[in-house]
Order: C-alpha cells, then sequence, then structure tokens
C-alpha cells in the first residue's frame, strides 16, 4: 500500500518523515535525511540508543550548515569529512550534499509486514543522483539502510555516521567489533585549545588494540569502555580485516541490558571512525553540552579529512586498503543493518556475531558465553 504525500511532521526542531513497524518507530529529517531519533522495543522497553544534538531546538547563527543543525542518529556522508580542500575544482560541504540538502520524497509503502521509506537526491557539487531506502520489518529489531549511488563519476569517498548516547555513568558501554588488521589516532590537529576544543590521545599514534591506545601524556586508553576521558574529543580509525567479510560494531549496555548493534559488507566499508565526543568542545554551538557520545562511523575513507586526501595516495591506500571507490558511470549499492535488543542479565561484551538459519536469524554471543537470538534478515547485505 502506498502512502501519498509524504506528510513531513517536526519532531527535535526538524521537518520528519515518521515511519513505524510492529516493534521500531523512525523519524527521518528532510534536512540531510538523517535517522533520529529512533524508538526499538517500542511497546515495552523503549529502547531509544542515538543522540540527538541538545542545540536542535535552539535558533543558530545564519550560515550554520544543516549536518549541524539536525545533528542526530546516523546520516551517509558522500564525501565524509570535512572536506576542506577542493578536488578537481570541486569543493563539497562538511560530510557532503546527502548530510545537508533537502532530500525529496518518492514514497512511502507498507505491505506484507514491511515499511519502507524512498527518497532521492540529485547532487550537483558532482553530478549524481543517490536513492535512500529506509526498510522496518514487523518482528525485526533492526533498520535495514539501502543507498544506491548512480550516474557518477570519479573518485569518491562515503560512509554512515552513526552517533550513540550513553548513560551518564562512566564506562556504562562496552564497545566490541569485528577482527581489524590496524589502528590510528587521527594524525593532525582534532581540536584546538585556542578556541576552546580538547583532545586526550597522542596524536597518529598507531595502535593494534583498542584496550591500549597511546594518549598524549604519556599512557594509555581504553577505547572499548565509554563514556571515558570528561572534557576531550577524539578520533580514531581502524581498518577492516578484508579476509572477514562481515564486518559488525556493537556497544552493550550490561546495566541498562540492551545492545547496539551495526552490520555491513566489508567490501563497500572498509574502516571505522570512533569518534569519542565528551563535552570537550566549548565553542558554540556545542558550549560544553555534547556529552557521552561515540560516533561508530563505518566508512571507506581517510579518516574526515575529505574527498582530495581519500583519493589521492595516503598511508592507509598505500598499505593497500582502499580508501575511496572510483566511479565509472555504474550503479554501486551501499547496504547497512543497524538494530537494537534486550540483552540477558550478566550479557556483557559482545564477542561475535553471527548469522543462522540460512540467514534469516542473527545471533549475538558474549564473552561469557551468553547468547541472544533475533530474527534478521542478513541476506540484505548481499555478502556473497
Amino acid at each position: 500500500m502506498r502512502k501519498p504525500g509524504g506528510k513531513l511532521i517536526s519532531r527535535d526542531g526538524q521537518p520528519s518523515w515518521r515511519m513505524t513497524s510492529s516493534d521500531i518507530e523512525a523519524f527521518v529529517t528532510r534536512a540531510g535525511g538523517q535517522l533520529g531519533p529512533v524508538i526499538f522495543d517500542k511497546r515495552k522497553r523503549k529502547i531509544s540508543p542515538f543522540s540527538v544534538a541538545p542545540w536542535c531546538k535552539e535558533k543558530l547563527p545564519p550560515g550554520t550548515p544543516n549536518i549541524i543543525r539536525a545533528l542526530r542518529g546516523d546520516f551517509f556522508c558522500m564525501p565524509f569529512g570535512g572536506n576542506s580542500s577542493k578536488w578537481d575544482g570541486e569543493m563539497h560541504p562538511l560530510h557532503g550534499q546527502p548530510a545537508n540538502d533537502h532530500w525529496k520524497f518518492e514514497s512511502l509503502t507498507k505491505a506484507r509486514g514491511e515499511t519502507t521509506l524512498h527518497l532521492s537526491m540529485r547532487t550537483t557539487v558532482r553530478s549524481g543522483r543517490v536513492d535512500k531506502t529506509i526498510t522496518l520489518r514487523d518482528g525485526h529489531p533492526a533498520l535495514y539502510c539501502r543507498h544506491i549511488i548512480s550516474e557518477m563519476t570519479g573518485p569518491m569517498n562515503f560512509g554512515h555516521h552513526a552517533m550513540l548516547k550513553f548513560p551518564d555513568e562512566p564506562s556504562s558501554g562496552i564497545f566490541s567489533t569485528s577482527p581489524y588488521v590496524g589502528g590510528q589516532v587521527f594524525p593532525g590537529e582534532f581540536e584546538n585549545p585556542a578556541i576552546g576544543g580538547y583532545s586526550s590521545l597522542k596524536r597518529g599514534a598507531e595502535f593494534d588494540d583498542l584496550h591500549r591506545v597511546p594518549m598524549a601524556d604519556g599512557g594509555e586508553a581504553d577505547l572499548t569502555r565509554y563514556p571515558a576521558r570528561l572534557g576531550f574529543e577524539d578520533l580514531v580509525m581502524i581498518t577492516r580485516d578484508p579476509k572477514i567479510p562481515l564486518a559488525w560494531s556493537a556497544v552493550s549496555f550490561p546495566k541498562q541490558r540492551y545492545v547496539w548493534f551495526a552490520l555491513r559488507d566489508v567490501s563497500a566499508l572498509t574502516q571505522t571512525v570512533l569518534w569519542l565526543s565528551n563535552r570537550g568542545r566549548h565553542y558554540a554551538p556545542w558550549s560544553g553540552r555534547h556529552v557521552g557520545v561515540l560516533g561508530v562511523e563505518d566508512i571507506t575513507g581517510y579518516f574526515h579529512y575529505g574527498l582530495a586526501e581519500s583519493s589521492e595516495p595516503n598511508p592507509i591506500s598505500q598499505r593497500g586498503y582502499p580508501t575511496c571507490f572510483e566511479f565509472h558511470g555504474v550503479p554501486l549499492t551501499v547496504n547497512y543493518i543497524m538494530g537494537c535488543a534486550r540483552s540477558p542479565p550478566g550479557f556483557g561484551e559482545v564477542k561475535m556475531i553471527e548469522p543462522e538459519d540460512t540467514g534469516k536469524q542473527l545471533r549475538l554471543i558474549s564473552a561469557g558465553g551468553k547468547s541472544i537470538r533475533l530474527d534478521l534478515d542478513f541476506r540484505f547485505l548481499q555478502i556473497s
């Protein structure tokens, strides 16, 4: 059944489309196509894992990018990053047009237990088209996100930008992830103390264990436990092991008894950027209010530099790990699944995520051997 009109409603300061299933209520903003808030297990626990910027209803100065005005949940970036450098005459906005411009409503359909919102955008800085679909399935605690990029030529970096709001308690969440070949702290100046931004990790430090990441003061930080290091903003990137086709990230909240997770094909999204935002920005509109937020940003790119740095040779691409995709007019489909499920007592760190029942179910296994089984269509990722 097609629902005509694509009626917009105001949610947390932004005109948004609303979509529902038996288990989930989700909102998608017209500006930037930002997904949030999202309420999982809506009839019982009402779990809302994504962050929404505290200034979402404030009147911000003219010229503030839409991406900052709306900042919430998850959105698709293309090109991913700051894009402060031109590439072949192209000057893209912060995280690209898909994360800032208005999306065009195509349809909202509900049939056979599936609800799908279809939006589209024609990009102009780089001529092309992006089709966004978000699908909810009754009985599935997950969001099925698909972006089809077409009519485009040349190199491009892109990715998702999920942001989780942690309970206001140190180390309330435990981050874990599928195997990776290495990681690095952002090699540039991520924050500038002269304008009220502060970082704690050692600039450019390489690591092979998220439990032991070098800090600027000579110590080590465990990035799997968060919130931590109050008063600082930090950025690290890990490169996925290409031999592991299913890449996943998860955050377990043992006290609150739920788990958030994200799944994707590692051939499409090759890196994960972790943005640890914990009251380290004191300039407007952040003003020390962005606290306990973890960005789990699955991308193909070189940190958050942007298109120029991701498409040119860089230390990651020179090691054989792609940081951009070369378009030749052939469409590319980027599939992504995010979910949230209740966890049993004593379920701590997620140690493994694996499909079951020919891809119709998913099992999350804790470090202590406890399991969560979910109805989930793993086949959506189209991993061979």
